[in-house]
């Protein structure tokens, strides 16, 4: 467990060092008094926890100190941890059930969502599923390319088209090819498409429907990968996409190379998505399930 928590301390150093190092420095032996919540509650959007999120963070807070009678801005270090991990779901591992799940996963150009494709692929593989990339980015031969080269390296059967090809049907082939091969899973990747592109949200709807048809109850999930080094900027993607494709999960990417985790916490808040899986770091295995308590550990220290 130590060495868990010490990845994610060190996947979440620009977050802590950058974002977080005002908010841990703020506690200490001064007086709690109108000017510290103001001053937390600056810290705390600054830190990209969001408005509204720290807004009730900080409600939260303020009924706790009135209730222990606390005074000192030191006490309020333990409180503020724990609430800020109440306010993160701690889900366990999606259970992969059906024969085959059927996952479908969004997200925007450039968010990692083609990597954490591959590297769920691995994940399940290892866990003894037997996977299938379907790839269903039919507009960027790049996307396509690129997931052929993580099916090979990670030893997984993948099923394309042609460039420029109907994504629906990519999808409806794809998911009839997991049902005949007795697949376990079936990752469909599908185009990184502008959250703010009326005419690509409703292909991505229409990708979705597809997969209800050739398998009834499909997909099964519908996660979206978030870039964290996006920031607050992730949540408009996050909710656009919700209303297309009913999402029920988040994927964080690049925690390791940003300074924005706190965007996680507006994730539940404003979104009410919990967040299943995080990378923290370019390897396969650095996909690793969300762990609430080593994420608020890891961005504040004290």
């Amino acid at each position: 467990m130590n060495s868990i928590f010490n990845k994610w301390r060190e996947s979440l150093t620009k977050t802590r060092d950058v974002a977080f190092g005002k908010v841990s420095t703020f506690f200490g032996a001064t007086q709690i008094n109108e000017d510290s919540w103001d001053e937390l509650e600056a810290l705390l959007i600054q830190a990209d926890l969001g408005v509204d999120t720290t807004i009730a963070l900080i409600n939260n807070c303020q009924e706790q100190v009135d209730r222990q009678g606390l005074t000192k801005t030191e006490q309020l270090y333990s409180l503020l941890k724990s609430e800020m991990t109440a306010l993160l779901d701690q889900p366990a591992e999606p259970e992969l059930t059906y024969q085959p799940t059927v996952i479908m996963i969004a997200g925007v150009n450039g968010s990692g969502k083609t990597t954490t494709i591959a590297k769920l692929a691995a994940r399940y593989k290892n866990m003894g599923k037997k996977v299938l990339l379907v790839a269903a980015d039919t507009y960027r031969a790049a996307a396509v390319d690129q997931l052929e080269i993580w099916s090979d390296r990670i030893d997984v059967p993948i099923i394309t088209a042609q460039p420029g090809s109907d994504p629906g049907a990519v999808t409806y082939d794809g998911v009839k090819s997991a049902i005949s091969r007795g697949s376990d899973v079936a990752l469909i990747d599908t185009a990184g498409r502008l959250h703010t592109r009326y005419n690509l949200m409703e292909e991505i709807k229409k990708v979705y429907r597809v997969a209800g048809k050739a398998l009834p109850g499909a997909p099964h999930y519908s996660w979206i990968v978030l870039d964290t080094t996006t920031g607050q900027n992730a949540l408009q993607q996050a909710a656009a996409f919700g209303k297309a494709v009913h999402l029920n999960g988040a994927l964080l990417a690049k925690l390791d190379t940003s300074a924005k985790g706190g965007m996680a916490f507006a994730i539940k808040k404003q979104l009410g998505l919990p967040v299943l899986y995080a990378g923290l770091g370019e390897r396969v295995e650095d996909l690793q399930p969300f762990n609430r308590e080593a994420f608020v550990d890891g961005i504040l220290e004290h």
